[in-house]
C-alpha cells in the first residue's frame, strides 16, 4: 500500500481542478497521440484478416463513423503479410487511416507487421510467455534469467520499430498476466503495471520511445486502479508515455456501454487518457460514436466552477475501502447501495405505473410481487399516491407536502438547506437533506449531530461534478461524519446514449472509490432515442425510439451501474469479448443465444470468448466460460478448469447449462 500523501495525490494533476495529464507525443502515422493532441478514437475490425475485401470495407465504415486508428488482428505470419494488401487497398480508396496490428503469442508475425503498419500492439503477458496457470517460484537470480530470455525475444521487434518509425502499444490485460508475473506480484494492479514496465525498460535500453501503454480489465475498478498506479510508477522512473484507455470484455448493448463508461469515464474525469476504445460485442462501427460522446464531454471541462483544493486526501486511491456509515432505514451500514426512483415529474395513477420500477400487482391475490431490480425508495416530490404502495417500497416527499400527509402516510421528508436550518422536529425522525458542497458548513455539521437519522442527498450543479462530489466525500471522512449518503445527479435534455454514459461515469466513478449508499438520477427531459445497432452489418447512423418510460429506463440503468461497479448484483453478468478476426464463431449471435437461456441466473458470471487468446485469462473472474477453440469447436470452463474440450458448437449452449445445473447454480426461469 502506498501511504505517502504527496505521491498519492499526484496520480493526476489535480483532484479538484480539471487538467489533462500531459504525456509525450507519439506519432502513429500522420495522426499524433498524447502531448497537446485531442483524445483520439480507435476501434478494431472483426473480419477475417485474410479476407481483404471485407476488412477494407469494414475499416471504411469504421473511419466514416469517427474512428481515427484501426486495429486489425494478425495471429500468424499470413495475416501479418496480408496487412500490406489491406493497407494498399485502403489507400487506393482514399483512406489514410493509421493501421495497428494486434499481436498475441507470435513474435514473428509482429516483426512482419511492424514493417507494414503504423503501430503494433503486443501483450506482455503472452508475447514471450505461455499462460498455464502454474504456480511458479523464482529467486531473484532466476527472475533475472527470465527477464533476459524476454529481452532476447523482444529486442528484434524493437529494432524493427525503430528502423521503420513504427509505434508500439504495450497493452497489459488483467486476465492474461503471465505465470511469472503472477508468481511475484499476484493477480493485482501492481502485477499489471510491472508486466508492461518490464517491456518498456527494454525499449528504453534500446533508445526506443515511440510507446503507448494500456492496462485493461473487465473489472472497471481494477482497471482504474491499475492506470493510476501506472502513472505513479512512470513518474518514479521519469516516464510519461501516452495512455490507451479501455474496459476489455465489456459486452454489448446497455451493459457494455455502462461498464465502458464507468471505467473510461472515471479516468477521463481526472484528465487521464490520450486515446480510447469502447469494446462492445457489436459491429465495430458502433464503438466510435460512443467513444466520441465520452471524449467530447471534456472539451471545455476546464471552465468549471472552482472547487476547494485538497491537500491530503483521506483515501488510498489504489485500494477499495467502502466508507463506513451509520445505517438509517436500510440505507448505509452493511446494506447494498439503494436505488431511488424519481417520480417528481410524473404522478402515480395506477398500479401498473410501478411495474416500471420492478413492482407488479396481482389482482387475484391482492398482493404485490417484485423482481430483482425493484427500487428501494420512490420520490414523489409534491405528489402523493392514490393507492397503497408495496410494503417494501418507501416514500420520500418534499418537506411541505410531507407535513400535510405525515399522519396518514408512512413517508420521509426531503428538506432543502433552508428547511433543515429551521427544522426543529423529533431528533429521532428520519429525514433526507438535499445538500451541495457549497452549503456544507460548520452550522450544518453541528445540526447533523442533533439529527443522527439524517440521510444526505448530495448533488451538484458544477460542470466538474464528480470532482466536487468527491471533495464532499473527503470532507465527510476528515470530519468523521458517518451519515449515509445518496448520490444524486440531475440531467436535462439528454438522449439515451448520453444518459447511460454520463450517469455511469458520474455515479460509478464515485462508487468504485467507496462512496455512496444510494443512487438517484433526475431527468427533466429525456429523448428516448438511440443509435440503432441491432444486428447491423452495415453502419447507418439512424436513430430508433425506445418505447419505455423514463422511469423504467433510469431504474434499469441504475441497477446496471451498480452491477458494473460490483456494488450490487441483480442479474447475470456476461464477460463477452468484442470479437475480432481471431473469433471462431458469430460472437454477437452466440452471446444473445446464451443470454436468452441464462439471463435469469442472478449473480452468475458467464464469459463468452471468441478464441483462446482472451479466453482462460480474461474469464478467470467468471464462474463459467464458453470459449472458441477451433472451427465449430467450443471448450467449456468452470472457473479456470476445463470441463469439456472441443465439443461441437451446435450443442455447446446446452452443455454449458448442464454444467451450471451440475454445479447447483441453475434455477428454472419463471
Amino acid at each position: 500500500m502506498i501511504n505517502n500523501d504527496k505521491i498519492i495525490k499526484n496520480y493526476c494533476n489535480s483532484l479538484t481542478e480539471y487538467s489533462r495529464n500531459r504525456t509525450r507525443e507519439v506519432f502513429i502515422g500522420n495522426i499524433p497521440l498524447g502531448g497537446n493532441n485531442p483524445i483520439r478514437i480507435q476501434s478494431m475490425t472483426t473480419t477475417d484478416t485474410m479476407n481483404t475485401k471485407a476488412t477494407v470495407e469494414q475499416t471504411i465504415r469504421m473511419v466514416d463513423a469517427g474512428c481515427e486508428y484501426v486495429r486489425i488482428t494478425a495471429p500468424s505470419k499470413s495475416e501479418a503479410q496480408n496487412l500490406e494488401l489491406i493497407k494498399k487497398e485502403l489507400r487506393k480508396c482514399g483512406y489514410n487511416v493509421p493501421l495497428i496490428a494486434d499481436i498475441h503469442f507470435t513474435p514473428n508475425a509482429a516483426e512482419i507487421a511492424a514493417r507494414i503498419v503504423e503501430k503494433v500492439r503486443i501483450n506482455p503477458g503472452n508475447y514471450a510467455d505461455r499462460k498455464k496457470f502454474e504456480n511458479l517460484e523464482f529467486n531473484n537470480n532466476e527472475y533475472e534469467i527470465e527477464l533476459e530470455r524476454i529481452r532476447e525475444k523482444f529486442t528484434p521487434l524493437v529494432k524493427i520499430c525503430k528502423e521503420y518509425g513504427t509505434a508500439m502499444r504495450i497493452g497489459t490485460n488483467h486476465g492474461s498476466l503471465s505465470d511469472r508475473i503472477m508468481s511475484r506480484y499476484g493477480d493485482t494492479p501492481l502485477g499489471m503495471v510491472e508486466s508492461a514496465l518490464e517491456f518498456v525498460r527494454i525499449c528504453e535500453e534500446l533508445s526506443y520511445y515511440n510507446i503507448v501503454l494500456s492496462m485493461k480489465s473487465s473489472n472497471p475498478q481494477v482497471m482504474v486502479q491499475a492506470y493510476r498506479l501506472l502513472i505513479i510508477k512512470m513518474k518514479e522512473e521519469k516516464m510519461n508515455y501516452p495512455l490507451h484507455l479501455g474496459v476489455t470484455e465489456a459486452g454489448g448493448g446497455e451493459d457494455g456501454r455502462i461498464k465502458s463508461a464507468l471505467g473510461i469515464g472515471a479516468l477521463l474525469e481526472d484528465g487521464i487518457g490520450d486515446t480510447i476504445r469502447v469494446s462492445l460485442t457489436e459491429d465495430p462501427e458502433f464503438e466510435s460514436p460512443i467513444a466520441i460522446l465520452l471524449a467530447n464531454r471534456y472539451k471545455n471541462r476546464q471552465n468549471h466552477l472552482p472547487i476547494k483544493p485538497i491537500e491530503n486526501i483521506p483515501i488510498d486511491p489504489f485500494f477499495f475501502v467502502k466508507r463506513d456509515t451509520t445505517e438509517v432505514e436500510g440505507i448505509g451500514g452493511h446494506n447494498v447501495i439503494r436505488v431511488i426512483s424519481d417520480f417528481g415529474f410524473r404522478s402515480l395513477k395506477t398500479f401498473s405505473d410501478l411495474a416500471d420500477i420492478g413492482y407488479f400487482y396481482d389482482e387475484l391475490t391482492d398482493k404485490w410481487n417484485m423482481n430483482e431490480m425493484a427500487s428501494d425508495y420512490i420520490y414523489l416530490g409534491q405528489n402523493s399516491s392514490p393507492f397503497d404502495l408495496p410494503n417494501g417500497l418507501k416514500i420520500i416527499q418534499d418537506f411541505e407536502i410531507w407535513k400535510k400527509f405525515k399522519e396518514n402516510i408512512k413517508s420521509y421528508p426531503l428538506l432543502n438547506i433552508n428547511e433543515f436550518s429551521d427544522f426543529n422536529g423529533n431528533c429521532e425522525q428520519t429525514i433526507f437533506i438535499n445538500l451541495n458542497y457549497n452549503e456544507f458548513d460548520e452550522k450544518v455539521i453541528e445540526k447533523l449531530k442533533l439529527y443522527p437519522s439524517s440521510i444526505l442527498v448530495i448533488g451538484t450543479q458544477n460542470l466538474h461534478g464528480l470532482a466536487e462530489m468527491r471533495r464532499f466525500y473527503f470532507d465527510l471522512l476528515i470530519k468523521n461524519i458517518s451519515n449515509p449518503v445518496i448520490l444524486k445527479r440531475s440531467y436535462n435534455n439528454v438522449n439515451l446514449e448520453e444518459i447511460r454514459l454520463f450517469a455511469s461515469t458520474d455515479l460509478g466513478g464515485l462508487i468504485i472509490e467507496g462512496f455512496g449508499d444510494g443512487v438517484w438520477v433526475e431527468i427533466e427531459n429525456l429523448n428516448n432515442s438511440e443509435i440503432d445497432s441491432s444486428n447491423s452489418k452495415v453502419y447507418v447512423k439512424k436513430y430508433i425510439k425506445i418505447n419505455e418510460s423514463k422511469e423504467k429506463i433510469i431504474n434499469r440503468m441504475l441497477f446496471g451501474i451498480l452491477q458494473a461497479a460490483r456494488a450490487r448484483i441483480s442479474k447475470t453478468e456476461y464477460i463477452a469479448c468484442p470479437s475480432c478476426g481471431r473469433t471462431l464463431f458469430d460472437l454477437q449471435e452466440t452471446t444473445e443465444k446464451i443470454r436468452k437461456r441464462t439471463e435469469h441466473l442472478k449473480g452468475v458470471k458467464i464469459a463468452i470468448m471468441g478464441c483462446i487468446v482472451n479466453g482462460p485469462g480474461e474469464m478467470a473472474d467468471a464462474d463459467y466460460g464458453y470459449v472458441g477453440s477451433g472451427i465449430d469447436k467450443i471448450t467449456l470452463y468452470k472457473g479456470k478448469e476445463i470441463i469439456k474440450r472441443n465439443i461441437s458448437a451446435s450443442g455447446a449452449v446446452d452443455s454449458l447449462i448442464e454444467i451450471i445445473k451440475e454445479d447447483n447454480n441453475w434455477i428454472e426461469p419463471s
